[in-house]
């Protein structure tokens, strides 16, 4: 039961702009879509706040994030992995 409840949530991946906060990183993601009308390629970013419990992503990192319960106002992601380390 614990691996469909993992299949229900949602995972992204995308870059650490922010780890001033304690346990709380801000992920940006980008996602690249054709307009509906236009059909450009368009490119938009979102900001998530993402629960980091140990403190370890750093400014610039590129990690996995997956939807969670609602942990404050404005905070319902947490962090799963560091996908690659800012040089």
């Amino acid at each position: 039961m614990t691996a469909e409840r993992q299949s229900n949530q949602r995972e992204r991946q995308g870059v650490v702009v922010s780890d001033k906060m304690d346990k709380t990183i801000v992920v940006e993601v980008t996602s690249v879509k054709p307009h509906p009308v236009y059909h450009k390629i368009v490119r938009r970013t979102s900001k998530l706040k993402a629960h980091d419990e140990t403190n370890e992503a750093r400014l610039g990192d590129k990690v996995l994030v997956r939807e969670c319960r609602p942990l404050s106002k404005s905070k319902s992601w947490r962090l799963i992995r560091v996908l690659q380390r800012a040089e």
